[in-house]
């Protein structure tokens, strides 16, 4: 399963063998159509999962392998339960539209917020991806994330834009208040629950 392979994923590596892909939503940081479309057709029983704008919105490219997911929804994908949460991308500014955005949650311990700071209700996470570094996001917004989460351990999420002196900064911050054990991931990298 892999969980949005956008424009500056190491897409090729990160789509070789796909089943499952999960889309948060329509930015080409975190959806690559072209490389997407490619992949799929190397992996015919391959399923996109996402929002159901975003499954619109490119059904010309991936007819017949999109299922649209919506907040509130519950499936299962490569063998793993998922349930959606979410609803919007956070605000950019105000003259940007809003995309929708799911969040996704994996076998009930893993949670990926996509674009959004917004906490899953009624679920207990064991693992939060927390986006440290947007053009829509301030790193009290991260952390207020991370402690209204309260997950056992977090990683960083949405990491690109950092050069090496904001994620010594910000990892810094997330590390000494965030309230669990959090790591920023070097690419490659595995977890182990």
């Amino acid at each position: 399963m892999v969980i949005d392979p956008g424009v500056w994923s190491e897409s090729e590596v990160a789509l070789d063998g796909v089943d499952a892909v999960l889309l948060t939503h329509e930015h080409a940081d975190h959806v690559d159509a072209a490389k997407l479309a490619d992949a799929l057709e190397k992996r015919p029983d391959a399923v996109v999962y996402t929002h159901p704008a975003v499954a619109e919105k490119f059904a010309g490219q991936w007819a017949g392998l999109t299922v649209p997911v919506s907040p509130g929804d519950a499936f299962s994908a490569a063998g793993l339960g998922i349930q959606v949460f979410g609803g919007w991308h956070a605000e950019i500014y105000r003259e940007i539209p809003l995309v929708p955005n799911n969040g996704y949650l994996i076998e009930e311990k893993l949670y990926h917020p996509g674009d959004s700071v917004d906490v899953p209700q009624g679920v207990r996470i064991e693992t939060l991806f927390v986006p440290v570094s947007a053009p829509w996001l301030k790193l009290s917004e991260s952390l207020d994330f991370v402690r209204a989460v309260n997950p056992r351990r977090a990683f960083a999420l949405h990491d690109c834009l950092d050069n090496d002196k904001s994620a010594s900064l910000v990892d810094g911050h997330l590390t000494a208040r965030s309230g669990c054990p959090y790591e920023r991931l070097a690419p490659g990298s595995t977890i182990v629950s």
